[in-house]
């Protein structure tokens, strides 16, 4: 009887204590619930993606973000990858119902026997519940929560969308996450293109990415890849001939990065810090929107190449110098520009033999473009005869590639920028700030504030032919003292780069010829005001623009950008148009974020105008003269491109600071400029047009080589008028002293030449032109 009530009491608490239980569970259950996230946010998941930009004709320049992935479809993905996944992460996964009762009692009974928490019995479903919707830290909640959601997340979706989501989201090493970035990382190939050893591979790197990563743990990924094919082989994925030849397969995994495909850093920067002004940083780098420049490729690869092949021409010119950096390690990440380091193996007067990082290289003394050196310690430069007077053996030295041959090289000491662009909308279709962006990242196109010496003279022009003057109009080349600024103890004498005077010299020679003296002398006519007005609205600012007479000379300053939008104006008919390198932005989905709308330069038509800030008759007048400049001045280098439409201005700054030429043809702009980033002098002679020019005419040989030669056209209100180059007058007839002008027609000359006295009759009576006095007058 006793024992009977005991069991009734033991039935009565346990069933209690059930009920309890129950209840409590159904009330946690039910918080539990009101805390899950809702798994429709699946549907519409935006994967962490980089910035991606682009050239104009859609090559890769530069990717930006910590995470890299490129998200793929699941009916894009190899079936043997999802099989390896599913073989090394989760065999049943296609008969359960999101969890692993049997995986979860193995590690339940681990926690049970260990007292610690390791990760383990999860699925790709719960894997997927997790990494979208929960957090990583490990609780018991957590769990709880993992396996609901994965019972909600199996009756929502099917088997291939649960596949796919966890396929791009996972992380694999090496900032890799989904399969597609990992296969592009480690072997620099597409999904398709990798073999089951690959695939296998990847597939066993969610486990443990650092642990099992084929690039710093070689050994544990061969271990962990063979692993996968025998699960992959056990579940009837493989066959025994597949499994055989994969797992005596070698790691050909590899570490690379993205594969850029236009080197175009300095624009890259350029884009990147305007997306983050747009967007801000977070979304800039994390929701894969792609960004379409206005550059070419064809006409980018051109301008770099140019720019180090001038600043290497320019370094050989001068002495070698033999100050050593330190020894380098003979890796990629040390190439600098177009050279690369190499360690000196064997050495003699007439060769040296040198080991780069691939090759074993011999250089011939006679293809050296040396012949001096210059050490910066005792500052002395000396005659060289060999090899042996600048090199050392184990010397690291620096080589390039001219014409397919390797030859000795240095790093340029000078520097350069480049910028070309599209006059009639600013569109930027070539940019370089330096010679070699990851060895100095300053963009000297944009950032750079030089005096343009010369290059600023078309705007004094400009404002004096507004003025009234015109291309025949005679200023008198003739020493000029300025005293007009106090603050300075001694008077400014400018001259002319020849140090010579050249008296009466008509307009259109004084730019051919860039006669400075010429420039200050306009400049002091039309006045200091009228110029600024001019050249506030060429685009520049007052705080550019000195308000003394050195204006004349280009000492206030600008950047080859600005450079380019002022000559963009003679260029495209006399219109400012505002410079962009962003044609397009999308999102991660294609849809178009951003379109470009520039102003452009015309009249009449459907587009938006740019503001016309010279008559077409002065801008007409002007580009007659910048084109005489390569025709008859001091760009006459040009006409080796044997055409006829060039035009532009050299500028060379006190010293040879600064070297530049700004050229043009109606169908592009491009701005070089070469110099120092201490401002030390270039050297001697170096000039615009010895310094700059040969890199604007390497750049332009290949730029137009499709383009047709574009006439000049003369407006209505000009008229082409035979004048006398001596005086400026109308000529009347013509003689070796006469040209064809033009003018605006209500400034024509009127006054003709004096007419010349004619010769005497020489007679008898006459002696040495004079008629003789008879004696008897004495």
């Amino acid at each position: 009887m006793r024992l009977i009530k005991i069991i009734k009491w033991a039935g009565t608490i346990l069933i209690s204590c059930a009920v309890i239980s129950l209840l409590i569970g159904y009330f946690a259950y039910q918080q539990l619930i009101t805390e899950l996230p809702d798994i429709n946010v699946l549907r519409n998941v935006q994967y962490t993606q980089p910035l991606n930009i682009y050239s104009q004709d859609g090559l890769l320049i530069e990717q930006f973000g910590e995470k890299i992935r490129t998200p793929t479809t699941i009916a894009e993905t190899p079936k043997t990858l999802t099989n390896a996944f599913i073989a090394a992460e989760d065999g049943s996964f296609h008969s359960h119902y999101g969890v692993d009762f049997k995986g979860l009692s193995r590690a339940i009974v681990q926690l049970i026997l260990t007292g610690k928490k390791k990760q383990g019995g999860s699925t790709i479903t719960m894997q997927v519940a997790r990494n979208f919707l929960l957090s990583n830290k490990k609780t018991y909640t957590r769990k709880i929560k993992e396996i609901i959601l994965s019972f909600q997340i199996e009756q929502e979706f099917t088997k291939d969308e649960i596949l796919e989501l966890y396929l791009n989201k996972i992380y694999l090493g090496q900032r890799a996450y989904g399969i597609a970035a990992a296969a592009e990382i480690y072997y620099n190939r597409p999904l398709a293109e990798l073999t089951l050893a690959e695939l296998s591979m990847i597939a066993g790197l969610p486990k443990a990415p650092s642990s099992y990563n084929p690039i710093s743990n070689p050994s544990r990924a061969l271990l962990r890849r063979n692993y996968v094919l025998k699960r992959m082989l056990d579940l009837e994925h493989i066959n025994q001939q597949d499994y055989d030849t994969a797992s005596q397969a070698p790691i050909t995994a590899s570490s690379y990065t993205t594969q850029r495909e236009l080197y175009a850093p300095y624009i890259a920067e350029m884009v990147r810090n305007e997306i983050i002004n747009l967007y801000g940083e977070e979304t800039a780098y994390s929701t894969g929107l792609k960004v379409y420049t206005t550059i070419k490729s064809n006409l980018q690869n051109t301008a770099v190449n140019a720019l180090r092949n001038n600043l290497h021409s320019y370094s050989e010119r001068y002495s070698y110098q033999t100050n050593k950096a330190q020894k380098l390690t003979l890796k990629a990440s040390n190439k600098i520009g177009d050279t690369i380091p190499a360690t000196v193996l064997e050495i003699n007067k007439k060769q040296l033999t040198v080991q780069t990082q691939e090759e074993t290289v011999t250089l011939y003394w006679k293809d050296s473009p040396w012949s001096t050196k210059y050490d910066p310690h005792s500052k002395k430069k000396q005659t060289i005869s060999s090899f042996l007077d600048i090199i050392k053996l184990q010397d690291t030295i620096r080589l390039r590639k001219v014409d397919g041959q390797w030859r000795l090289a240095q790093i340029p000491q000078a520097e350069s920028a480049f910028v070309a662009l599209d006059p009639k909308n600013g569109a930027i279709l070539a940019l370089s700030g330096g010679y070699a962006y990851f060895n100095n990242k300053y963009n000297r196109a944009i950032q750079a504030k030089r005096q343009p010496g010369s290059g600023f003279k078309p705007i004094i022009y400009t404002t004096a032919l507004e003025h009234g003057y015109t291309a025949a109009s005679m200023i008198n080349d003739a020493p000029i003292v300025d005293t007009s600024d106090s603050k300075k103890e001694s008077e400014w004498r400018p001259e002319n780069y020849s140090h010579k005077f050249y008296g009466p010299t008509s307009i259109r020679t004084a730019l051919q010829k860039s006669r400075n003296l010429i420039s200050v002398r306009l400049l002091r006519s039309v006045g200091i005001p009228a110029t600024t007005e001019t050249a506030l609205r060429f685009g520049f600012t007052e705080k550019q623009l000195p308000q003394k007479l050195s204006l004349a000379l280009g000492s206030g300053y600008a950047s080859p950008l600005q450079m380019a939008r002022m000559y963009a104006v003679f260029a495209n008919g006399g219109f400012l148009i505002d410079p962009f390198f962003i044609e397009r932005i999308e999102s991660s989905t294609g849809d178009i974020l951003f379109q470009a709308e520039p102003l452009t330069a015309c009249i009449n038509c459907t587009a938006k105008s740019a503001p016309q800030i010279i008559t077409p008759q002065i801008n007409f007048l002007m580009n007659t003269l910048l084109r005489d400049v390569v025709q008859r001045g001091t760009a006459t280098k040009a006409k080796t491109l044997q055409r006829t439409d060039l035009a532009g201005k050299t500028g060379t700054t006190n010293d040879q600071k600064d070297a530049w030429f700004n050229g043009f043809t109606p169908h592009i702009v491009g701005i070089a400029w070469v110099g120092r980033d201490n401002s030390q002098s270039l050297g001697r002679f170096e000039t615009g047009g010895k310094a700059a020019l040969p890199l604007w005419i390497d750049f332009m040989r290949y730029a137009l080589k499709d383009k047709a030669e574009e006439e000049l056209v003369m407006p209505e209100g000009i008229s082409k008028i035979l004048i006398d180059t001596e005086e400026g007058l109308l000529a009347r007839e013509e003689s070796p002293s006469s040209t064809w002008e033009y003018f605006r027609n209500k400034f024509i000359p009127t006054q003709y030449i004096p007419l010349k006295a004619p010769a005497p009759e020489i007679t008898d009576d006459t002696i040495d032109g004079e008629k003789a006095v008879p004696e008897a007058l004495f």
